[in-house]
């Protein structure tokens, strides 16, 4: 019997792998200001080998690990960038984000917690403290449960008494349904439990009162289209109204909310805003441009060796010590690190922007990708993206997002290339010094801005108009 024969070979190649420390470090760089402090805080509550170093402490007999916002001369952690790897890597359950808020009652960055109420349960609460009996409430709940998130009712009486019907198992009269869905338009907001945008007008006009509510009643009910396209000849001339009655008229309309409820509803017992605390201070002087770190609420830390000295030498508490010290000098190696690579990419953004961040003008910003960034610094792309992701640096002219200063360039006819948030701003311009009577269209803008030396496509205006919030020509238009 013959032997089969087999090909072995043997190959050769190299491949670079990322460690679960080494993606606890890029996870680590893309935390913010507060995050991280949050971060170092809890840290410190749960290592006790990890402590905060004061400088006035002096201490001879115990030299400690130690880091300050001066990045060291070389790298200790090198920048990843086979990313394939990171992807088919296991990722270990290490905590890079923390969400829960400071306890100090000191703390300026602490987040403000509000109690937050559906609306729609707010709605049944009002429901149940009407005179209704157990039997309408039931088809108050579900009626309430129909409504769009902006406040709509779509369905009929006579498909809502067939679900109700249904689920509760047994004959609902219409005339019950009609009660409640009645009630419910009569509640605050005006315009709940419309069947459409017509209905949810016609609701806010009704109790208004005079002659300029009527028309305005009249044009949403007979001329909605028309109305909804603000074409304005056609209205005249269907409706024989003159131009002051018209203008009237629309200002009315132009008051109204399109839905019952707007931003998905929610109430707070106050309003919150974001807290935006800047990474970095930039400072001009003259035509100097300093970069420095907002790293003054970080406290410096140090690795308390002395603990070691005071617990015993069984082989639990060793490994215990041993896996808290690890963790405590990770995690100051991870922030001078972090200190560096955020340093030397705002340098480098500092370096070609000059003249934007020494004028201010947005006009001088010029194209740049984070490729630009990456090859400068000698980085990944990725890494460039999680040291400019949701971090914010204060300028002479006011807080700026990062993330701005990534634009495309386009050519202009000259063949200098600008950034399209200098094109962005030549069209805002453009926009607000036009005829409102006689608004540009999309067309006309292309054609202005070719004149201004940038040739774009038409379709390129209108995906710049949408992103600036600008509506089209005939929303725009006023009589």
């Amino acid at each position: 019997m013959a032997v089969p024969a087999f090909n072995l070979l043997q190959s050769q190649k190299q491949k670079l792998k990322i460690s679960p420390t080494q993606i606890q470090l890029l996870n680590f760089l893309q935390l913010n200001l507060m995050e991280l402090e949050q971060y170092i805080k809890n840290e410190l509550e749960e290592n006790p080998l990890l402590e905060e170093h004061h400088p006035e402490e002096q201490d001879e007999d115990v030299k400690d690990v130690e880091f300050s916002s001066t990045p060291p001369t070389t790298d200790p952690v090198q920048d990843y960038m086979d990313w394939d790897e990171f992807n088919n890597d296991d990722l270990p359950d290490y905590r890079t984000r923390i969400n829960d808020v400071s306890s100090d009652s000191d703390s300026i960055y602490a987040a403000v917690i509000a109690e937050a109420n559906d609306w729609r349960s707010d709605l049944k609460q009002q429901f149940h403290l009407l005179p209704f009996s157990e039997r309408q409430l039931q088809f108050s709940d579900f009626i309430i449960d129909s409504l769009t998130d902006q406040g709509y009712l779509c369905s009929s009486v006579s498909v809502l008494t067939n679900d109700i019907s249904l689920i509760m198992g047994q004959f609902v009269e219409e005339d019950e349904i009609r009660f409640v869905v009645d009630c419910l338009r009569q509640t605050a907001p005006i315009g709940l439990g419309a069947k459409d945008l017509k209905d949810c007008l016609l609701m806010q006009l009704a109790p208004k009162k005079g002659n300029t509510a009527g028309v305005a009643s009249w044009l949403v009910d007979d001329l909605f289209e028309e109305v909804a396209t603000r074409n304005y000849d056609k209205i005249m001339r269907m409706s024989g109204l003159t131009q002051r009655e018209l203008k009237e008229a629309m200002a009315l309309i132009s008051t109204l909310q399109p839905y019952p409820i707007r931003n998905g509803g929610a109430t707070t017992s106050s309003p919150l805003k974001e807290t935006i605390v800047p990474e970095y201070i930039i400072t001009v002087e003259n035509e100097a441009i300093e970069v420095a770190l907002n790293s003054h609420r970080l406290p410096v830390l140090k690795i308390n060796k002395k603990y070691t000295q005071r617990v015993g030498s069984s082989r639990l508490v060793a490994q215990y010590v041993s896996s808290k010290m690890a963790s405590a000098k990770w995690l100051i190696e991870a922030i001078i690190q972090r200190q560096t690579t955020m340093l030397k990419t705002m340098r480098a953004i500092v370096n070609l922007q000059q003249t934007y961040f020494q004028s201010g003008d947005i006009s001088h910003l010029r194209p740049m990708m984070l490729r630009d960034i990456a090859e400068r610094i000698k980085m990944d792309v990725s890494t460039i993206s999680r040291t400019t992701s949701g971090k914010y640096a204060q300028t002479p002219f006011g807080i700026i997002h990062l993330k701005d200063l990534f634009t495309e360039g386009v050519k202009t006819k000259t063949g200098e290339e600008v950034s399209n948030r200098q094109i962005q701003s030549t069209l805002v311009e453009i926009v607000s010094q036009e005829d409102k009577h006689q608004p540009f269209n999309d067309t006309q803008l292309t054609d202005i801005l070719a004149l201004k030396g940038y040739p774009l496509a038409r379709r390129t205006i209108a995906k710049y108009r949408d992103l600036l919030g600008i509506p089209s020509a005939t929303m725009r238009r006023v009589l």
